[in-house]
């Protein structure tokens, strides 16, 4: 029989056309390649949507997945077990010709492919079930504005009025609160979705368009390209098919054609109403809006303002407030002025400076004419008063990118260090604190705003007041063009091109080529072009020639397939970004490139590295990360570039592995993300390190074969490891993450050997051989606590897993006398068990008290499941079966069950609940044998356990579920509770 299935596959080969056939022989290992690809992003996309699920756990009123969601998920999962087989088919030599092998692995690669397109939509919270109106929009607190904010939310309340507007000069307040009334018309629920969209002062109505098709998420079934017109019908049938809505049209400078965008007009038959904000009345009148003015504050309510930012110690200086009130009147009530003279004057406590300011702002304000003029004077006033210039040239720069974008930190602070506005320091983690605190000084002065994206990045962003100032210093000295996001087709004509520009920016238009029609000339001083995220294709050969004190060029997520030779002449180079250009296949050489401290190349369809990089001995950070065509890294080539910081390859290719010998002489490295082969290399690579006396600060680290999603600080995953058995594993790093995926020979995670001090987030996924996490031999005096720092653990897919904590005696789990280490799982925030079947209880009432900092609970498809807190048989005949046992969890505020359908008890039927945190128990799908809630008592005091429920608790579930909840012991109890139906 063992040779059976070879012949079936061989003759199924010979159907095969001979062009085909020959085909998948020659080339079985690009094949090879391209189904790990695309299994690795299945992989990663598959991660990407469960991570987003739960992060909808921690929400009190998260919503639920459609069935869809779920299925896609198990379907994938299924295609991953399958794809397993054909890799160890393939790479066991199961059949007798490369043909059929490479036939075998491209048909699944088809079908891997096929799941991946049918992905459900992320940025869509995954289409999930349940009334979502929108997100709250972070904001600041409301001094004196509230007036105009009630006149504003009754005129929403009125049938008869369909359309607002809402209009002020800038710095107003206008945008803070229709914030707040945003914000409070999700609470209300009034409207089955408000939608806030931001308008640029550069209106263009296709950016319009795809803003409110985004607003809506509905990037899956929305045309990104094409007539305008069309897409107009389209947007207008998706608007009347949302129902009754609030459209928020932000800062619009001009008139808008409603039904150009393809806007509805809003009227009291369909209850949808459109509120924009704008510095212009008569754009308010010419749209047919109830107009709102937004006034300046009064002298009582800016000093309060003023005040609360300039801080405590000001205010008790009887010499200062007389000059401080004269100084907020020169403010003239502007909430952002006020704001941003009182953070320049935070903690100057000299009265003659107080005086000086007084004079100068007067100053500023008499030289100019018009109100937008005495704004720009008075913010330029906090901007002139930074001594330090370093954080001036970080803040002009913020105006490369387009109106109203939220910049990441991180990716700013690159970019501060990148243009040498952050002085070389011995390590690039002294120049990311540098910016960090030039960052922090900037947001003190009120000069940018922090802000928090749909997805919990960190950002900042800029007031188009204040970017009006920004822009306005840039236009002199130094000179800045910035045509950043404005839809462009072609680059600015020559004439733009002046001498003395310094800073290009183009990023973010519809640019497709560079063609020699429109070639700067004269471009002699000029230090930064920025062209990502455009369409380019091709590049003139000779565009870089005028260019000699070029020294950051960005071109990341264009379309461009090859560089022209004239890069070769940018001698001052420091900084090329090529991120993401999925077209590009290769580069001229990089020999002359001698001032190169950074390469980015990830996401590129390079086959080798360039030519000459061996010559590039500045390079201080270089990513390769994502390049699935890359075959290989000279031998030789890394030892050369001794100053490296930052080095990343690509995580999954055995190709680019790592090698150890390769690495020794980086002693200067920082950052690392790369593969070895195996533990053996691991612990090879550590020993390395600890020789060199290297310190990685930020690392992820890929052992084994398999990949797992992606990597964050200090994380290592072993992935695929065969015949590894959980030996000790040297880590002197501060191994932060650790993820296990497919080890099959694992039997537990932790023994008396072995402690992971530092890890704070634990992942399992798919290891057949785990019977618990922690396993306990003896109980010596100088035993280490396992996970002591853990705060995150995942669990899934783990068919033998029956307990977190065994002994290693036999497979019996712990009991009263058999305690955990005391510091086990002691700051443990998050438990996520997922699919592992022969779970009967989750946590022990003997492990409870080291769960003291336990937040979240989720638990799903575990079909032996019968409660969730249990308490062992010898508690319940010591206590008495009459006596309560008290589960005191004091910080546990979510608990989500998804189809457990042999959960009888979320605690012990002896077992009352200490969860005073307790937001939500959400229960989903089939549980049909949970039938009661268990009784809870406060924190303190012996209140009655079933006249007394958590105050912020709400139960979610099906209506038909929480009708057949029994309350025979506790008839009262079901009084006290919040249910709120799916």
């Amino acid at each position: 029989m063992e040779y059976v299935e070879p012949v079936v596959d061989i003759a199924n080969c010979l159907g095969t056309p001979v062009c085909k056939y020959l085909q998948y022989h020659r080339k079985l290992n690009d094949y090879v390649i391209n189904f790990k690809r695309i299994r690795d992003e299945l992989n990663c996309r598959m991660e990407d949507i469960e991570l987003q699920l739960k992060a909808e756990l921690l929400r009190p009123l998260g919503k639920i997945p459609k069935k869809g969601v779920e299925n896609w998920l198990k379907d994938v999962k299924e295609m991953i077990r399958e794809a397993q087989v054909v890799e160890n088919k393939v790479s066991n030599g199961r059949y007798l010709y490369r043909a059929c092998n490479g036939k075998l692995v491209d048909e699944k690669t088809r079908e891997m492919k096929e799941l991946l397109d049918k992905a459900p939509n992320a940025s869509e919270g995954l289409a999930m079930d349940g009334p979502s109106a929108g997100l709250p929009l972070p904001t600041s607190e409301l001094v004196g504005e509230e007036a105009v904010k009630n006149e504003i939310w009754a005129c929403l309340m009125q049938e008869e009025v369909s359309k607002v507007g809402v209009w002020g000069m800038g710095g107003v307040g206008k945008t803070t609160i229709m914030k707040h009334i945003h914000n409070d018309l999700l609470e209300e629920q009034r409207f089955k979705r408000v939608l806030w969209v931001t308008i640029s002062k550069e209106f263009n109505v296709m950016k319009v368009q795809d803003d409110i098709a985004d607003a809506l998420k509905l990037k899956e079934d929305w045309p990104r390209e094409g007539d305008k017109l069309r897409r107009a019908a389209i947007l207008s049938e998706m608007l009347k098919n949302v129902g009754k809505h609030v459209l928020i049209l932000d800062d619009v400078w001009d008139k808008v054609s409603l039904e150009e965008v393809g806007i509805p007009e809003p009227s009291g038959s369909n209850g949808c109403k459109l509120v924009l904000t704008t510095r212009s009345e008569h754009v308010c009148k010419y749209m047919g809006c109830k107009v709102i003015k937004v006034k300046p504050l009064s002298e009582e309510e800016a000093l309060i303002l003023f005040l609360n930012k300039v801080g405590p110690n000001i205010v008790q200086s009887p010499t200062i407030m007389p000059t401080l009130k004269l100084v907020v009147k020169e403010c003239a009530g502007l909430p952002l002025t006020i704001v941003v003279v009182a953070g320049t004057m935070i903690g100057e406590d000299n009265p003659l400076i107080w005086k000086n300011a007084l004079v100068e702002l007067k100053e500023r304000i008499g030289k100019v004419e018009g109100v937008e003029a005495e704004v720009i004077e008075r913010l330029k006033f906090s901007f002139d008063h930074i001594k330090d210039r370093q954080v001036k040239h970080c803040f002009l720069y913020c105006t490369i990118y387009p109106e109203d974008f939220e910049i990441e930190k991180d990716e700013l602070i690159e970019c501060w260090i990148d243009e040498g506005f952050i002085d070389e320091m011995d390590t690039r983690q002294e120049m990311e604190y540098k910016g960090l605190t030039i960052l922090k000084k900037l947001e003190d002065n009120c000069l940018l705003e922090n802000s928090t994206t749909e997805f919990g990045s960190v950002c900042i962003k800029m007031h188009d007041a204040v970017r009006d100032m920004a822009l306005s210093i840039t236009r002199m000295n130094p000179r800045y063009m910035i045509q950043a996001g404005l839809q462009l087709e072609e680059l600015p004509q020559k004439e733009q091109w002046s001498s003395d520009i310094v800073k290009v920016s183009l990023m973010r238009n519809l640019i497709s080529e560079i063609s020699i029609d429109v070639l700067p000339t004269k471009c002699q001083l000029l230090t930064t072009l920025l062209l990502q995220e455009n369409p380019i294709k091709k590049i003139s050969i000779s565009f870089f020639t005028n260019m000699p004190c070029l020294s950051v060029l960005n071109l990341s997520y264009t379309k461009i397939e090859s560089l022209p030779d004239s890069i070769s002449e940018l001698k001052n180079l420091t900084t090329l970004l090529l991120c993401g250009c999925e077209e590009l296949r290769d580069l001229p050489c990089l020999s002359m490139l001698q001032e190169l401290k950074k390469l980015d190349l990830s996401r590129t369809k390079i086959e080798k590295v360039p030519e000459g990089m061996d010559m590039l001995i500045k390079l201080r950070y270089l990513d390769l990360r994502n390049v699935f065509t890359l075959k290989e890294i000279p031998a030789g080539l890394l030892p050369k570039l001794v100053h490296l910081q930052h080095l990343s390859f690509d995580v999954y290719n055995v190709k680019t592995s790592l090698k150890v010998e390769e690495t020794e002489p980086l002693n200067m490295l920082e950052c690392l993300t790369g593969r070895l082969e195996d533990i053996s290399e691991f612990n090879n690579f550590i020993s390395s390190m600890q020789q060199s006396k290297k310190n990685l600060i930020k690392y992820y680290l890929q052992v084994g074969p398999y990949y797992l999603g992606r990597g964050r600080d200090k994380t290592v995953t072993i992935g695929g490891v065969h015949n590894w058995e959980g030996e000790l594993i040297m880590h002197p790093i501060e191994i932060q993450r650790l993820n296990i995926f497919k080890c099959h020979y694992l039997r537990s995670l932790v023994d008396d050997n072995s402690s992971f001090k530092n890890a704070i987030a634990l992942r399992v996924w798919m290891c057949e051989g785990i019977e618990c996490v922690v396993s306990l031999s003896s109980f010596a005096s100088s035993f280490a606590n396992p996970f002591q720092s853990l705060e995150v653990l995942e669990l899934r897919d783990l068919p033998k897993l029956s307990a977190l904590i065994m002994k290693d005696e036999g497979i019996g789990s712990a009991t009263t006398s058999t305690l955990a280490p005391s510091a086990t799982f002691s700051h443990l925030k998050e438990i996520i068990i997922v699919n592992c079947l022969r779970m009967k209880t989750l946590l022990p009432h003997w492990l409870l008290p080291n769960l003291q900092n336990l937040e979240v609970i989720w638990v799903q498809v575990c079909d032996e499941l019968v409660e969730i807190l249990g308490a062992a048989t010898s508690e319940v005949e010591e206590k008495g079966s009459d006596a309560l046992i008290k589960f005191h969890l004091p910080k546990l505020r979510g608990l989500r069950l998804v189809r457990l359908p042999n959960l009888k008890s979320i605690c012990s039927k002896s077992g009352v609940m200490v969860c005073d945190a307790l937001q939500l128990i959400s229960v989903i799908s089939v549980c049909d044998k949970l039938k009661r809630i268990p009784p809870f008592v406060p924190l303190v005091g012996n209140g009655q356990p079933y006249a007394y429920a958590p105050p912020s608790l709400t139960i979610r579930s099906t209506t038909e579920w929480w009708e057949s909840l029994e309350w025979d012991d506790h008839p009262n109890f079901k009084n006290v509770l919040h249910f709120n139906p799916w």
